[in-house]
């Protein structure tokens, strides 16, 4: 087995980037899960797992796939397909080939709830995020997410 790779501690500078790094995605997340909450009445992470479903082909994805997607756990996203499914946004169906298997697949009305929350959660991210940087800080700020997203 071969030994762990041992990063040295980040200097100074590097842990004010970290730190600022954190401290911005918090501050955008608070403010678009706010937005949604009180224009929509909706969690981002609801309306995260709204977004994978409809981007999915057939509008379906198993549990697990979709688990994976909105990075919770298996059990976090059964609670929440479970409110989603109440309120009549998500249908969970059996998967007939291997009978163990769950899939969630959004509605008509998940669909609406989905484009009536969009308008807000879009001129969000434009407000929050986007208005902040010019083109070329997008690009470079697409491609270093990007980097860290391929580890």
């Amino acid at each position: 087995m071969a030994e762990p790779v041992l990063f040295p501690a980040p200097n100074r500078t590097q842990l004010n980037a970290w730190r600022s790094f954190l401290t911005a995605h918090a501050r955008v997340m608070r403010s678009l899960e706010a937005e949604l909450v009180a224009d929509q009445n909706l969690s981002l992470v609801s309306y995260d797992v709204l977004v994978q479903l409809a981007e999915a082909p057939g509008r379906r994805l198993r549990m697990a796939e979709l688990a994976d997607r909105v990075l919770l756990s298996r059990s976090g996203v059964t609670r929440l397909v479970d409110r989603l499914e109440r309120a009549g946004l998500v249908a969970r169906q059996r998967v007939v080939a291997d009978g163990r298997g769950v899939i969630a697949e959004l509605t008509e009305a998940g669909l609406e709830r989905l484009r009536n929350a969009a308008r807000v959660h879009l001129a969000g991210v434009s407000q929050h995020f986007v208005a902040k940087f010019d083109q070329d800080e997008l690009t470079a700020i697409g491609r270093l997410c990007e980097r860290l997203v391929g580890d």
